[in-house]
């Protein structure tokens, strides 16, 4: 995309597919930015195996250990790359303990670095015991000489690397029992006997169960490392097959796929990345969509190569396949070969079911767990350049969320503006700007207008007439009413009539007055807000004969409008409920600027490291929030929002508010 180049990072996963030593590889480059956060989810959901990459000089930073839960969530099995090692202040040390620490990880050192920083020059295999050494001169890291570590040449890096090997060996041993037995009986004496590929099966089989995760290093800039990691990829992250996935074996070789992406291609309409579980895709083959229970065809079927991409004729399992023609097809759909393959699937996962007592809903178990999706905590308005526009900017904003189902837009009903609802600031204009280059569309962001309420506190009585003749006829109304509040919630005002009126109402007169009331509690007195919590009752009414039911509705509109002036007035404001996950060492600054913003906290509990901050805020209060609690945390903290209910304002507050409102502050 046009903006990762401009800002230098990754917005949206991208997939290729490249062949690596006669093995398949599929690779999804994942964003790191916390804003992006489902584009991590919805991929990891598909992947079988993941390397993590740190900067060699920071560590584990705070998004880091945000995905490597989701990846725990998901149960991939990962390799760390600690890239830049070239970078000035690197320490592999100090990363490799920072993943001891904070991501509570078993680091296999498999490599160590020869240098750091500016004097980084490659890097040594310690299960192979040989070094690897890139040309200074060649750019593209192609040019590298892999040479056997000798006694003669490098006594002292050969011991360190003897050491390390050794280490190596008594920690695999102790995660994984058939190498400490071969280890014990046959090496016991001496470790260096041990041969590389006993150790490699070894760590690929630790790996795999995810009692610890090799650690490689280098530095992607020149791609000096970048082959040794390929390597390792295919030595240690588990092939498709060693996944077992429990659904599989009801499909018995059938087609089950799970869509986990679309995008919006101008010319090609929707493209559906699928990753094959089981079975073949061929292009023009219908296919069955479990979650919207409808038909679609393949079109064209497309090998994914980042912005390019190469058409085949079909694809086998455990690849990823980009596909066109797909229109109903969404984010987390079970895409099957055809309705009687499910139903059969069925019949075989309830046989078993009944083999092992377990009854569950039929469908669910054929359908893949979908992708899980974030609430969104930053909320903005947008507006077309003109009313002409808003149906494009309805279809702009239709597409994009299909492609990216955390942004969700709504329409305020008291406002009628559309919001948009997203992740974060970044995520928000990162949608601005496509809406603009994508779509032609000049918008504008503005801030959430806050839907405030109001009320009354006392109860007051008006009396109000209306007298017009209108060509032959009079209109004469005269009404007595009573306004008070109300003890309980209600949006809408709750109509009693005294005995008197009740008796001679005609069900037309009762309707105008009914409307008339709900009418003028549309546009409270303070803000325009509407009104609620009031109750209303009507003491007398006097209808001179002839008088249509426009001119009741409109005097008892007027009288009422005239009580609601006169009462003490009380403005109410949205409140949040809040929920902020927040490490101790900030707890104290997150806690004092909820203070500012007119928090109150309900209540702080304890979960694992963390501190929850449970509590409410005015929504008006929460503008931007997410960014301040960014800085404040070092990016480490995250929240939850949602809509509690309404609150009455205190005095001065609203004061401060009714002075903004008519442009005195």
């Amino acid at each position: 995309m046009a903006q990762e180049r401009e800002r230098g990072i990754t917005i949206q996963s991208a997939a290729v597919t490249f062949d690596w030593k006669g093995y398949r590889i599929n690779l999804i480059d994942t964003p790191g930015h916390v804003d992006f956060t489902l584009e991590v989810e919805r991929c990891l959901r598909v992947l079988d195996g993941a390397v993590a990459v740190f900067d060699a000089s920071a560590g584990v930073e705070a998004q880091t250990l945000t995905v490597w839960r989701q990846a725990d969530k998901h149960k991939i099995p990962r390799i760390c790359f600690l890239n830049k090692m070239d970078k000035i202040g690197a320490s592999f040390n100090y990363a490799v303990e920072s993943i001891r620490e904070k991501l509570k990880a078993k680091p296999l050192l498999l490599q160590l670095p020869i240098g750091e920083g500016k004097t980084f020059k490659g890097v040594v295999d310690v299960v192979s015991k040989e070094k690897l050494l890139w040309n200074p001169n060649s750019d593209d890291g192609k040019d590298f000489e892999r040479k056997p570590l000798l006694e003669m040449s490098d006594p002292e890096l050969l011991k360190e690397i003897t050491e390390a090997r050794n280490a190596l060996i008594e920690q695999v041993a102790d995660l994984d029992d058939e190498f400490a037995d071969l280890v014990l009986g046959e090496f016991s004496e001496n470790f260096d006997l041990l041969p590389a590929e006993k150790l490699q099966t070894a760590v690929h089989r630790v790996t795999l169960a995810q009692t610890a995760v090799p650690v490689l290093c280098g530095s992607a800039l020149k791609n000096k490392g970048v082959q040794p990691l390929l390597d390792a990829i295919t030595m240690y992250l588990p092939s498709p097959e060693e996944r077992n996935y429990e659904f599989l074996q009801w499909y018995k070789g059938d087609l089950c796929a799970l869509a986990f992406k679309v995008l919006h291609d101008k010319q090609r309409g929707p493209l559906v990345f699928l990753r094959i579980y089981s079975g073949m895709i061929k292009r023009q083959l219908a296919i069955h969509n479990i979650n919207g229970n409808c038909t679609e065809r393949i079109s064209r079927l497309l090998l994914p190569f980042a912005d390019q991409h190469v058409e085949i004729p079909s694809l086998t399992a455990g690849n990823i396949a980009l596909t066109v023609g797909l229109k109903n097809t969404a984010t987390g759909d079970t895409i099957v070969s055809s309705k009687s393959s499910a139903l059969a699937a069925c019949r075989r996962a309830e046989r078993e079911g009944e083999k092992k007592h377990r009854q569950s809903n039929e469908a669910e178990r054929l359908l893949l767990a979908g992708v899980e999706i974030p609430e969104p905590v930053f909320f903005c308005t947008i507006e077309p350049p003109s009313v002409a526009k808003q149906p494009d900017l309805d279809h702009a904003l239709k597409c994009l969320q299909r492609e990216d189902p955390s942004l969700k837009v709504k329409l305020d009903p008291d406002s009628g503006q559309t919001i948009l609802c997203g992740m974060g600031e970044l995520h928000i204009e990162i949608i601005h700007d496509r809406i603009k280059r994508e779509y032609g569309l000049e918008t504008y962001l503005g801030p959430l207008q806050v839907a405030y309420r109001e009320t009354i506190l006392n109860s007051v009585r008006a009396t109000d007439t209306l007298d017009r003749t209108l060509g032959d006829r009079r209109h004469l109304v005269t009404v007595e009413l009573e306004a008070k509040s109300l003890e309980t919630s209600s949006l809408l005002p709750v109509i009693e009539y005294a005995a008197s009126v009740a008796e001679d109402l005609s069900q037309a007169s009762r309707e105008a007055i009914e409307n008339g009331l709900h009418s003028a509690c549309l546009q409270g007195p303070l803000l325009g807000s509407p009104i609620q919590d009031v109750a209303i009752t009507l003491h007398s009414l006097v209808i001179h004969p002839g008088t249509s039911t426009a001119m009741i509705s409109a005097c008892v509109s007027r009288c009422l409008q005239k009580a609601l002036k006169k009462a003490d007035k009380q403005i109410l404001e949205p409140l949040m409920n809040l929920e902020v996950t927040v490490t101790r060492d900030y707890l104290s600054p997150v806690l004092a600027d909820l203070a500012q913003r007119r928090g109150n906290i309900q209540e702080i509990q304890t979960r694992q490291d963390n501190k929850v901050v449970i509590g409410f805020v005015p929504l008006a209060e929460i503008m931007g929030y997410s960014t301040v609690l960014r800085t404040l945390t070092s990016g480490s903290a995250t929240f939850a929002l949602e809509l509690s209910d309404y609150q009455a304002m205190n005095p001065q507050d609203q004061s401060t508010l009714l002075s903004q409102r008519s442009g005195l502050s």
